[in-house]
């Protein structure tokens, strides 16, 4: 079993900054590419951004320059600074991380999530 618990969320003016961060703990033998999305009411869950464990980085284009994620191998943690933030960002924000439990066992997990909101 693997617990993903995210904080940092909260209530922010457009155009300041939140820090977000996802701790992945529990029977974990190796994490692979660990991501954080986000769900806004009524639209879809989208990929925000993801960094795997060799540090390869995708972001959505809607967050490139304004957000930047970062990770700490030895925590299994992984951080979602966001900068210059816009009304536009207020979601759910989800931590994901696929990995292995033991060898030949791989796992696939969800966080609770955080809310984000951002105030015009």
């Amino acid at each position: 079993q693997v617990q993903l618990v995210e904080s940092g969320g909260g209530l922010v003016q457009a155009g300041g900054s939140l820090r977000l961060s996802c701790a992945a703990s529990g029977r974990i033998y190796s994490m692979y590419t660990m991501a954080w999305y986000r769900q806004a009411p009524g639209k879809q869950r989208e990929l925000v951004a993801s960094i795997t464990s060799g540090g390869s980085i995708i972001y959505a284009d809607s967050v490139k320059g304004r957000f930047t994620i970062s990770r700490d191998n030895a925590k299994n943690t992984i951080y979602l600074q966001m900068n210059r933030t816009k009304p536009e960002d207020t979601a759910v924000y989800l931590c994901h991380a696929e990995g292995m439990v033991r060898p030949l066992s791989p796992f696939d997990y969800w966080g609770q999530g955080t809310q984000v909101t951002v105030s015009s």
